[in-house]
């Protein structure tokens, strides 16, 4: 659950929580799924999909892949490297000779040059565990869907033709995004009263091979609606359809049956109107084919700014180049919205438009529609093109245009920036259909000071006699979002970047006489003053509104807040019991402290209408162990009866006996550190000795020293490895550190990036002399890892900190900061503005100081921005030009993140045979190298100070004002590889990329102000 000033950012129409079912009771194997309920306690006025629940698994490999059975099919082009060592124990560790049997084995490999790889078995056994179903309840709580997966996708699904066309990327073929991975079957299982699971009911009817995407429940739970395409001969997919299936009878058919009508998915796809229609968007029958790009062009490709104004972009990729372009984005994203009801009757809805979004009103009688419309850019992507909003009528009439927005081009890139005009237009979750939305009033330019910044106003969607919107409250910092109660009670959120702060008002809607006043206003970096965040229930019309609880023989209402409840020994979970009035709490439930790690994960008894009495509250919590994997339980008051639910194996049993600590070390300058520590299962330091060790980071930006400081995770957090995690060399007797901090700081008017590479390497050192000190760590074998922002600064260390480390591996990152002239991670003054912080804190300009090795991987399709594929190839150019060790891996159709089998095998074992080269190999005299590690120590700030070329403290006087933007670390999110605009993002479990808001949204659990369209 979200921290209260945080819920407002949070946009997402369902909840998806990591958990782990068993396909049956005898299974063996389990690995993470995730359970999606529609009525998710987390939901955001800014996503308003609020009363049908899609659940689609886009571009990601946890929820995409193959079946074991195609294995040797899928496999048919690798190459296994069996690691034969000598020297080893019984339990599998390496002996220094054994450790050159590797190396010397992977040098001679025959095949090096080419040919995709397999990692060794112990590593390859944990990442082909197949997958569990994701899990979604229904809206009356009474039943679970497991839409079943399938392991790794094989690569030919990635090199699929697509078209890159307005920042995002188009199967042609499907007529939706590309990489989409799917569900490979349904199954519904009755949720009995005592958290007991009954039989399977399969989703039957459905053809062979079907690749089920965007799953939605209807508002009463009857039916389900859900996207189908079948492969072709030729190797593609056909385009898709939409079926339903009665939840009752498990049985599933076309919506549609003409067999000429299809699903245009790019955008939107499908909306529950009511309980038995849906508005489907579909490929206008009237479209031919495509445009022909011309043989020749039309004339020279011309842009120009002859009205002198300032625009400037971030490196935005896959954009659109000339008017071919812009013909065929038209014609891929066109759609024409058709009424479609479970009779089968169908009917036109509207004229053919590039629709974005379909909002049905929680009375169901309008529907509120976004599109967006000509004049494209050529240096933004579609998420800032011209966008219209619309009101219509559920029968197709139109009733008014709300807003026609220009094209945004010129959004500042200083943080907390936001596009002019009306923004987050969304239905009041506790009304039929009245209508709110904010205007900025400082032109959305977060450089300008006034007062209001924001204006939050609501109207009835047909207002009467020409009524005017009315003024909801206004706001100094920049909105953020309302969480509705009643007429009575709602809240307010608000935060500005450049201060961290936060502020959540206590409004009464209705009761123009009740002033708003502030109830929590506090930075959002100090996470150990989180109060939490209102838990939502479900109301009759399918939205989602503040649950309020009340006591018997009490008059006062309550509302549950739910909190990470971080502290200086980690994160204590809780639910409070919240009194808006007073302002008085009472602690109902809390996480075990000493050995488990819990969670409360959702409200289940808010399936009826009524008031929520505390004595008949159910929710359901999450439990686990540093050892122990995730377990769900349901919790009923008022004994606060604990009833499990699931009873998984361990997804790795050939770890289950690993060492985690969360352990805390202090940097030089007093900042507190804090890692995650893990050792391989039975180690025995008496017997082993040091160990090498891997550490795997992303640095992250603060404010202040003492929210740097601060803990963030829970030590009995259980360790859960995905496919390209470093927790997977554990298995190869490594000891990890992993999410060390790295914090950047920068007071006042100090900005972070002005001592980066000082904070960074400082940052290193304390990590390593941590290890060092409890003698786990080899010293002349410690190697450096990092994915994007955490590639650049495994760079930045090898240049900066080369005595600290044995060898580096960068993945998918940027080296050279003047190719992201305007901005870049949270850095938001320009290259000409900040040219000696670009300069300075660019490896590529440090190459010939890279004297470690160092492995660099990229995928050849990497459309994140920031992290062209380039970045890699030119570092790697300057690198050999200075005579490194170095080595440079791109894999075919991959993008900022690695989804096909046989690339993440590849990089796995391109990575192991990095480490047992020249980590696990370097061998040296200790005692020689601690005495190094020490005069290098001791002379660091000289060699900062040489690095950056200025002192370590000054800041250039026209740096004073200019506003700084925050990454942070601790979460591990990936970007979508669809979505390039600050406008139009998306979100899914992986890493965070060098522009896409995810490492901001690790620590806040909300995206940053500016990237609220």
């Amino acid at each position: 659950m979200l921290p209260l000033s945080k819920l407002h950012h949070h946009r997402i129409s369902v909840s998806l929580f990591s958990l782990s079912l068993p396909l049956s009771a005898s299974s063996s194997s389990t690995v993470a799924a995730a359970l999606c309920l529609p009525s998710a306690p987390l939901r955001s006025p800014f996503h308003r999909r609020h009363h049908h629940h899609h659940f689609a698994a886009v571009g990601g490999a946890g929820l995409s892949g193959g079946s074991s059975s195609s294995l040797s099919l899928r496999m048919s082009g690798l190459v296994s490297h069996e690691t034969v060592s000598s020297g080893g124990d019984s339990n599998g560790s390496v002996a220094s000779g054994g450790a050159a049997a590797v190396a010397d084995d992977y040098q001679e490999d025959s095949s090096l040059a080419g040919g995709y790889q397999l990692p060794p078995p112990e590593i390859r056994d944990i990442v082909d565990a197949p997958p569990v179903p994701a899990l979604s309840f229904s809206p009356n709580r009474d039943k679970i869907l497991f839409l079943k997966r399938r392991a790794l996708p094989p690569l030919a699904d990635l090199a699929r033709p697509e078209e890159k066309l307005a920042g995002i990327r188009i199967d042609g073929k499907c007529n939706s995004r590309s990489r989409m991975s799917y569900y490979s079957g349904i199954g519904i299982h009755q949720f009995k009263g005592d958290g007991t699971l009954g039989p399977e009911k399969e989703i039957h009817g459905l053809p062979e091979g079907a690749r089920i995407n965007f799953v939605s429940w209807s508002n009463d739970g009857q039916h389900l609606s859900f996207s189908v395409r079948v492969d072709e001969e030729d190797g593609s997919s056909s385009k898709l359809t939409v079926w339903i299936a009665n939840v009752e009878s498990g049985e599933a058919r076309p919506l549609i049956q003409s067999s000429d009508v299809y699903l245009n998915a790019l955008f939107e796809n499908f909306a529950w109107v009511d309980d038995s229609t849906l508005l489907v968007c579909t490929i206008p029958l009237t479209r031919g084919e495509p445009p022909k790009k011309p043989f020749l062009p039309p004339g020279p490709k011309i842009q120009a700014n002859e009205q002198k104004n300032v625009v400037q972009a971030r490196t935005y990729q896959d954009l659109l180049k000339d008017k071919y372009d812009e013909d065929l984005f038209d014609y891929y994203a066109t759609s024409q919205l058709v009424l479609a009801s479970l009779d089968g009757t169908t009917k036109l809805f509207g004229p053919p438009s590039v629709y974005t979004s379909l909002d049905p009103s929680p009375d169901q009688q309008y529907i509120l529609i976004d599109s967006i419309h000509r004049p494209y850019s050529y240096i933004v992507p579609y998420g800032r093109f011209p966008k219209k909003v619309e009101l219509w009528t559920v029968d197709g009439q139109l009733v008014r245009e709300l807003c026609d927005l220009p094209l945004a081009e010129d959004i500042p890139i200083a943080h907390s920036s936001v596009r002019k005009g009306r923004r987050s237009i969304n239905w009041r979750a506790d009304k039929h259909s009245t209508l709110y939305w904010a205007e900025t009033q400082d032109g959305g330019d977060a450089k300008v000071d006034v007062s209001p910044r924001d204006i939050v106003y609501t109207q009835p969607a047909e207002p009467i006699d020409g009524e005017q919107p009315t003024i909801l409250h206004k706001l100094d910092l920049r909105y953020g979002g309302i969480s509705w109660c009643n007429d009575s009670l709602a809240l307010v959120y608000e935060s500005w970047y450049k201060t961290r702060q936060t502020r959540t008002w206590v409004i009464s809607p209705r009761s123009k006489d009740v002033s708003p006043c502030i109830l929590f206003d506090r930075s959002f970096e100090d996470v150990y003053s989180d109060p939490g965040s209102p838990m939502l229930r479900r109301t009759a019309a399918g939205t989602y509104g503040i649950a309020t609880i009340k006591k018997e023989n009490d008059e006062a209402t309550y509302i549950l807040l739910n909190g990470s409840g971080a502290t200086p020994l980690g994160n204590v979970p809780f639910l409070d019991l919240f009194d808006i009035n007073t302002g008085n709490k009472e602690r109902i439930w809390e996480s075990n402290k000493e050995k488990y790690y819990e969670t409360v994960v959702a409200l289940i008894s808010d399936q009826d209408g009524g008031d929520l009495y505390l004595n008949e509250l159910k929710i359901l919590t999450s439990k686990e162990s540093k050892t122990e994997n995730t377990q769900y339980f349901l919790q009923s008051w008022p004994d606060k009866k604990s009833s499990q639910i699931t009873n998984f194996p361990h997804p790795y049993p050939q770890l289950a006996s690993l060492h985690k600590e969360m352990i805390r070390y202090e940097r030089k300058d007093g900042v507190q550190l804090t890692a995650t520590l893990y050792l391989p299962p039975g180690y025995d330091p008496a017997k082993e000795g040091p160990l090498p060790c891997l550490i795997w980071s992303y640095p992250g930006e603060f404010k202040s020293k003492d929210a740097a400081g601060q803990v963030r995770g829970s030590p009995n957090e259980f360790a859960g490895i995905g496919p390209t995690s470093p927790l997977l060399w554990l298995a190869r007797r490594f000891v990890i550190l992993s999410g060390p901090t790295i914090p950047i700081i920068g007071e006042g008017d100090e900005e972070a990036n002005d001592r980066y590479v000082e904070q960074l390497v400082n940052s290193a050192q304390a990590a390593v002399d941590e290890v060092f000190r409890r003698g786990v760590a080899h010293p002349n074998k410690i190697a450096i890892g990092g994915h994007s922002y955490g590639a650049f600064m495994t760079a930045n260390l090898l240049a900066h900190a080369p005595h600290l480390f044995s060898c580096g591996i960068a993945r998918s990152g940027a080296y050279n900061r003047t190719l992201t002239p305007f901005g870049f991670q949270n850095e938001d003054r320009t290259l000409w503005e900040a040219t000696n912080v670009y300069v300075e804190m660019s490896p590529y300009m440090a190459a010939n100081k890279i004297k470690k090795p160092i492995l660099l991987i990229h995928g050849e399709e990497d459309n994140n921005s920031g992290t062209l594929t380039m970045q890699s190839e030119r570092f790697f150019n300057a690198l050999k030009g200075h005579g490194a060790l170095c080595r440079l891996v791109i894999l075919p159709y991959e993008s900022h993140s690695y989804t096909a089998r046989e690339s993440i095998m590849h990089i796995l074992w391109e990575t192991d045979r990095w480490l047992q080269k020249y980590c696990v190999a370097n061998v040296g005299d200790v005692n020689d190298a601690l005495q190094d590690s020490s005069k290098k120590d001791n002379s660091l700030d000289d060699e900062v100070v040489s690095a950056t070329g200025r002192g370590a403290f000054e800041v250039e006087d026209q740096w004073q004002d200019l506003y700084s933007k925050k990454r942070s670390l601790l979460w591990s999110c990936h970007p979508c590889d669809q979505s390039q605009d600050q406008d139009s993002w998306k979100l899914r479990v992986g890493h965070a990329g060098d522009q896409l808001p995810c490492a901001y949204y690790r620590v806040h659990n909300t995206l940053p102000p500016k990237m609220h369209p």
